[in-house]
């Protein structure tokens, strides 16, 4: 489903025009540049909306209809759960569990641990950059934060302006390389860890 989809889904619930909702939508699928399957929804988590997709755009959108619609509901109903069939929303841990260590870059970590240096006297930026290891526990989890994209693209958008330009030694496809392509990714094809133990609650609730 594109950008202008999940829009109309929007309008029709929340009210105004599909365009109202167009920027937030496309920018939650913008990851697709970075890796052209569905491994790319790194935003379609609940890290994303709150890390990420709010701190951008705040937290409610005021329509055409001047209605103010809260962002993380929107995200949530007409992006998150469409695109996974209503059945979860994953967990950047489901991401990060699905890389495979051994396909990691060599050194990664000294270049995540150099890259974090530039910033780690900014309490509320560092703290930005390692909550994928806070909420996930895995040091590889840092790839996400500490790469071109997310340096150069994502946190000037959150109003943090570049203060120079340098070689990161880290890219995006730094961590999508690593990552196996996990069915559930597909669309909701099958369950992630993060939410197997509601789909076997809702599953015997169907049998009792």
């Amino acid at each position: 489903m594109n950008a202008m989809q999940h829009a109309r889904i929007s309008a029709k619930r929340w009210g105004g025009e599909a365009e109202d909702y167009y920027e937030v939508h496309h920018f939650i699928d913008s990851t697709k540049s970075l890796c052209s399957d569905a491994r790319h929804r790194i935003l379609h988590t609940l890290w994303g909306v709150n890390s990420v997709v709010v701190p951008i755009y705040g937290h409610s959108l005021l329509n055409s209809a001047g209605k103010a619609v809260d962002l993380k509901d929107l995200c949530e109903r007409d992006h998150l759960l469409v695109d996974y069939q209503q059945r979860f929303i994953p967990t950047l841990a489901d991401f990060v569990r699905a890389i495979d260590p051994a396909r990691l870059p060599v050194g990664f970590e000294q270049k995540i641990e150099k890259i974090h240096q530039y910033y780690s006297n900014q309490p509320q930026l560092s703290q930005i950059l390692l909550s994928p290891l806070a909420l996930t526990g895995k040091l590889h989890s840092l790839l996400l934060t500490h790469n071109s994209w997310f340096i150069y693209e994502i946190l000037p958008r959150m109003g943090y302006p570049i203060s120079s330009l340098v070689d990161l030694g880290c890219a995006p496809e730094d961590f999508f390389n690593a990552m196996q392509f996990e069915l559930w990714m597909d669309n909701g094809m099958a369950v992630p860890a993060s939410a197997q133990a509601l789909n076997q609650i809702k599953h015997n609730s169907q049998y009792t």
